[in-house]
């Protein structure tokens, strides 16, 4: 648009764009000056009526009546009304972490009183989204930045309680020492019920230790039962999967505790918070909340606070995810577990809280309480024990500075022991594996007693037969070491083993009537199978027998290799490089390959264990005089 109404064209000057307000303001001049009304509205392309409008605004109001005008309604008869609009105001000043959700919540669980006496007119409680606006209106709402949709996560929920739970550690509470006024950081073991979110436990320590965690996790299953399963991160306090010496030391406390009590133990992947986002949100809500009740005097005062917080929580407080629409609250759907079903089991090096576990009724009103030992066993008696150790990566076991070696193929296996002054079983699933004399006096019975053994009964059975085998048949084992030419002597007889086995220690499967199986003594692995020349009644006759175990199988898995390291103390297995530093530069290592992981046997005794990278095959064994690997041994 430009200056080319009537009266206002001057020839020889430039044309100038105008603003709306000064177009209207020319339109409205040329009127006054005399103009036709039609003839300046065709000439500014707008209707007659739009050209009195202007006039008359001009006249009445000057040149501020000519700019534009809200085209907003006056009223709006389906707005909320005042007063709905200041309660919800005054609830979120109240409540400055509510949202919509929760203020709505609130407002239907004070049920139809809050408006018989604020309208008269029967308001409803308004629509989350109404609620928005009007937080929004008054500026009581920060504008945040598009987050990840919530459709793209996959979440998950047990459906019923005590299915899973996940259990975490959290900071943020303080304590102040009276005296100096020093502050420091106190840490609360945290617990959320899957299905319902009920807070199972939420305990207060100055130190987050294994000690401390395995006894804030042995008062929730004392008060509230033993789940299914519990998640939790890839802390110390859980696992040693990521420990600074490697998963060799066996399983800590707390999945001792797990594994004795039928609790199935998942863990969350390596930076993965969003596995265990249920407690994770707990947190979010928690952590926040209690530290501006802080800072607290001491542990005892800081885990009043809490208590009385979760009380809240859990029985007051409504959980949006159960339910956006009704307000509905953790209790209402949490119950504990029937303590008939399974027995608790929990060290005795852990004492439970008389309140803890005598506090909450069980469901069918009875009080929880810490099981009694079975039996007493009475020091120096040198009465047998048994437990349970796990295997470790390298396969290579430890008590009392005593050495029993399985091999890395039984890693993550449970072995249970059974120790007497004289022998010592080692069985895995029921089955005996190895048997060896006893080097354990009774002062040691004393102290594994003391960490938890428990007295054991009679010793465990040798397994006996083999695939076709029959009951009339008997098996022996035997041992041998392989001469330098590959053969070894089963009483007068002399049987060809293997040259590749020279100088090894190898284990015998006799079986009557069936081949002749040679195996690793350590491992029960199937190494050869040769021709039985033996007659009926000759295996018995054999000297350095031992009880007979599991029939050994075949494997491929893992694959042991030697290597040695570069300059710069560096390996190449399978094709990948693994770094072991400079201080082993021209050592020799042993390699054990496995599918997933590669266990380097250290020269200082330490086993180093890394993740496997590559799929290549190991091409050779020997580090000094390199010989291909067999892909199958048979």
């Amino acid at each position: 648009m430009f200056r080319d109404v009537v009266g206002l064209r001057r020839p020889g000057l430039a044309l100038v764009a105008l603003s709306v307000v000064e177009q209207r303001l020319d339109a409205v001049r040329a009127v006054l000056a005399g103009a036709s009304v039609t003839e300046v509205a065709t000439q500014v392309g707008v209707s007659r009526q739009s050209v009195h409008t202007w006039l008359g605004r001009y006249l009445s109001e000057g040149i501020g009546g000519l700019a534009d005008r809200s085209s907003r309604p006056g009223s709006c008869p389906h707005q909320s009304p005042g007063q709905v609009e200041r309660m919800v105001i005054e609830l979120r000043r109240e409540h400055p972490r509510w949202g919509a959700k929760r203020i709505r919540l609130e407002l239907l669980r004070a049920g139809p009183a809050w408006h018989a006496a604020e309208m008269p007119g029967g308001s409803q409680v308004p629509s989350t989204s109404t609620i928005n606006r009007i937080l929004r209106r008054q500026g009581l709402v920060k504008t945040r930045p598009g987050k990840r949709p919530r459709s793209s996560y996959i979440r998950f929920e047990r459906p019923g309680p005590m299915q899973l739970w996940g259990i975490d550690i959290v900071g943020g509470i303080s304590l102040v020492n009276p005296v100096t006024g020093e502050l420091r950081e106190a840490k609360i073991v945290t617990g959320v019920d899957d299905h319902s979110r009920y807070c199972v436990m939420a305990k207060v320590v100055e130190r987050a230790t294994g000690r401390a965690v395995c006894l804030a996790f042995a008062e929730a299953l004392a008060r509230f039962g033993v789940p299914e399963e519990v998640i939790t991160d890839n802390g110390k306090q859980f696992t040693d999967r990521f420990s600074r010496y490697g998963p060799s030391r066996g399983e800590v406390l707390f999945d001792k505790i797990c594994r004795r009590n039928g609790i199935t133990h998942r863990l969350t992947a390596p930076a993965s918070p969003n596995q265990n986002g249920k407690v994770e949100r707990f947190h979010g809500t928690f952590r926040p909340e209690i530290s501006e009740l802080g800072p607290f005097e001491s542990v005892e005062e800081a885990q009043t606070a809490v208590d009385a917080w979760v009380e809240v929580y859990n029985s007051e407080r409504p959980h949006q995810a159960l339910d956006e629409h009704v307000p509905v609250v953790p209790a209402d759907r949490f119950a504990p577990a029937d303590p008939g079903r399974l027995e608790l089991w929990l060290p005795t090096s852990l004492e439970v809280a008389p309140s803890a576990s005598a506090s909450v009724p069980a469901m069918d009103g009875s009080v929880v309480t810490d099981p009694q030992p079975e039996s007493m066993r009475v020091p120096r008696s040198g009465a047998p024990l048994e437990l349970d150790l796990v295997v470790p990566p390298s396969g290579n076991m430890w008590l009392r500075r005593q050495q029993f070696w399985l091999g890395p193929g039984r890693a993550g296996q449970v072995v249970r022991f059974w120790i007497d002054s004289e022998w010592v079983h080692l069985s895995i699933g029921g089955q005996r594996i190895k048997s060896l004399r006893s080097r354990f006096s009774v002062a040691d019975l004393d102290v594994l007693a003391a960490r938890g053994a428990v007295p054991a009964g009679p010793p465990p059975v040798a397994s006996h037969g083999g695939p076709g085998s029959r009951s009339s048949r008997k098996v022996f084992e035997v041992e041998r070491t392989v001469a330098n030419n590959g053969t070894v002597s089963l009483g007068h007889r002399v049987i060809l083993a293997a040259w590749m086995l020279a100088g090894r220690r190898v284990g015998i499967y006799i079986e009557e009537g069936c081949p002749l199986l040679f195996f690793d003594p350590e491992t029960r692995e199937l190494l050869r199978t040769r021709a039985n020349p033996l007659e009926p009644g000759e295996a018995a006759q054999l000297q350095r027998g031992r009880p007979p175990g599991p029939v050994p199988r075949p494997s491929t898995e893992p694959v042991t290799a030697q290597r040695r390291a570069s300059n710069t103390g560096v390996i190449m297995v399978a094709g990948q490089k693994v770094a072991l530093g400079r201080q082993f530069a021209q050592h020799t290592v042993t390699v054990h390959v496995s599918e997933t992981t590669l266990a380097v046997e250290l020269p200082d005794g330490d086993t180093r264990t890394v993740r496997r990278t590559t799929e290549q095959p190991v091409r050779n064994i020997k580090g000094q005089r390199p010989r291909t690997a067999d892909t199958s041994i048979s």
